[in-house]
């Protein structure tokens, strides 16, 4: 969740974070690293937001990660990452 990451202290994406630069963001989350909580809802936001700018592995990870989701969760990443889009 977007609270969840700023309550955990890991920074915001800024409005022009790069692919990359969200898929390594997804990666600490769908992993529990670098001081990131294990969050597959964040995890499927930020591959969400990286696919949409361009990134090729976010899209094979988002897929992968969407698998072993709940289709509630999908839905609220996909929700998350389009409140991000309307912040920025």
């Amino acid at each position: 969740m977007l609270m969840s990451m700023q309550a955990e202290g890991l920074p915001l994406p800024t409005p022009n974070a790069t692919g990359d630069e969200l898929f390594r963001l997804g990666l600490l989350y769908s992993t529990g690293q670098g001081g990131a909580p294990l969050d597959y809802v964040s995890a499927h936001m930020l591959f969400n937001l990286a696919a949409m700018r361009g990134s090729l592995e976010a899209k094979v990870y988002r897929k992968e990660l969407s698998e072993e989701m709940a289709s509630d969760d999908v839905a609220e990443a996909q929700r998350q990452a389009r409140e991000w889009l309307a912040q920025g």
